[in-house]
């Protein structure tokens, strides 16, 4: 890559400020979605509170700025994982009145009929028959992902923005219930993986909720910090990077903690398969203008350069 990414770093409390922010300090880099339908991604896993999952302030926020910035439709599109039911994580989450208020769409995956699935065969992947995922995320006019920022203790070792892309994949095959997600846990490449995932699909915009976090177990339960961040990017390797560097300004697992930033599995292959940027140095970190938002990006620099 040529030119800088941008991953934007504002300390707030205040989720709808920080969203609005943290899009606006991406500057040229900013994406526009005047006329556009956006499918949404939320991270759903579970009912259990943020940073479990998706606040709902958060996604709030950024609802109300894609509407503002003139999008034609936005259509949250998720499904939930492990023994979670979708509709129940919904009605546990309260999304569906604020849903309604706001005039979106809900789409449930677990809801799509057969027909609207498409199976993506990712060669040279580490999937043995590939993937099967949504076909209105396979034709999406502009995809918007939000994240939490966390650990995962079932062999993810983090999840955020690339980890977010396994809630787009089938639980089991429509066509004769192959179980995508026993395969994908079972296995020693877990991590690259997730990373293969996204492949399928590009998104427009990442904007990553570290009002507070989990620095060790995850993705439901674990140990809680508060950063008090909101961060945004367009590219998963370098947003993801950076919330790998806030997890190591804890005391978080050794997983998470040690070597090289880049050297994280899940990064490596987003690398390999050109998902993003490659190294640190094609990372700028862009802070809001208070003294807080400056000492965070001063310190994740150094944490990402090391």
């Amino acid at each position: 890559m040529s030119h800088k990414t941008r991953v934007s770093i504002v300390c707030t409390q205040d989720r709808q400020q920080g969203v609005r922010t943290s899009v606006e300090l991406l500057d040229e880099q900013r994406p526009t979605f005047a006329g556009v339908s956006v499918i949404l991604k939320p991270n759903f896993n579970s009912g259990d509170p943020f940073p479990a999952g998706t606040h709902n302030d958060t996604l709030e926020a950024l609802i109300r700025h894609l509407q503002a910035a003139d999008a034609a439709s936005v259509t949250v599109v998720e499904r939930s994982g492990g023994s979670w039911k979708s509709h129940e994580v919904a009605d546990q989450k309260g999304v569906r009145p604020l849903f309604e208020k706001l005039g979106v769409d809900y789409v449930v995956l677990d809801d799509l009929p057969a027909e609207e699935w498409i199976q993506l065969p990712l060669e040279g992947s580490h999937w043995a028959r590939g993937i099967e995922i949504p076909r209105l995320y396979h034709t999406a006019e502009s995809i918007v992902m939000t994240c939490c920022l966390k650990t995962h203790a079932f062999g993810g070792h983090f999840t955020m923005s690339l980890k977010n892309a396994v809630g787009l994949v089938a639980l089991e095959s429509r066509v004769d219930e192959y179980k995508y997600m026993k395969e994908l846990h079972a296995s020693e490449h877990q991590r690259s993986m997730i990373a293969e995932i996204n492949q399928t699909f590009s998104p427009d915009l990442i904007v990553m909720d570290g009002v507070s976090a989990f620095i060790t177990g995850g993705p439901s339960q674990g140990e809680v910090v508060h950063p008090g961040l909101m961060l945004a990017s367009t590219d998963r390797i370098a947003i993801d990077a950076v919330g790998v560097a806030i997890l190591r300004a804890y005391e978080t697992t050794p997983e998470v903690a040690d070597g090289a930033v880049f050297d994280q599995e899940q990064i490596r292959r987003a690398v390999e398969l050109g998902l993003g940027v490659s190294s640190s140095e094609e990372i700028e970190l862009a802070p809001a203008a208070d003294d807080a938002s400056r000492e965070w990006a001063d310190r994740l620099r150094e944490t990402l350069d090391e």
